[in-house]
């Protein structure tokens, strides 16, 4: 969990002095940081990953009303408050070492950002000895459009649309 709060810390660092920060310059004078849930391991899974004998092309929506194209990979399968969910990995290209999961739960538009936040999943980092995924939604953050209008994000897909709440990761950014 040390390691959580390390890339919190740095991704503030990172939204105050980066010239490629999503906040305008202004913005950053007054900023004091993202909010966050409390770190907690109720919401970190290890389990398998189920991948798909076909990857399928699937195309999504995004923030501005456009569309992208994505591969559906394969699913995870955890279990949340006594519920069985499966949630859909995505790839952008065959040749992309990384997964990654866009959702929606019962926070979003409330606790957190309404379009929906963001896991990636490397193969180095988010992998056991054993070969389970690590799936923790403590690190679960916001697309780039939930800090501006100027970025076009993926939407998460219907099958990522999570009904239960997943209180673990960044919540809703306030200007």
């Amino acid at each position: 969990m040390d390691e959580i709060k390390t890339q919190r810390r740095q991704k503030d660092h990172y939204f105050v002095k980066n010239p490629r920060s999503p906040l305008l310059a202004e913005e950053r004078e007054d900023f004091d940081g993202l909010a966050y849930y409390q770190i907690n391991p109720e919401y970190q899974f290890k389990t398998t990953f189920e991948e798909y004998d076909e990857p399928k092309s699937v195309t999504v929506g995004t923030s501005t009303n456009g569309e992208q194209e994505y591969l559906t990979l394969g699913e995870f399968t955890i279990e949340i408050v006594g519920r069985s969910l499966t949630i859909t990995a995505y790839r952008s290209d065959s040749e992309e070492d990384r997964l990654w999961v866009r959702f929606r739960d019962a926070t979003s538009g409330e606790e957190t950002y309404g379009a929906g936040r963001y896991l990636d999943f490397e193969l180095d980092a988010h992998r056991t000895d054993d070969g389970r995924w690590v799936l923790d939604f403590n690190e679960a953050y916001n697309p780039t459009c939930a800090y501006s209008d100027r970025y076009e994000c993926p939407l998460p897909p219907i099958d990522n649309w999570l009904n239960v709440p997943i209180e673990a990761g960044k919540k809703h950014f306030r200007h």
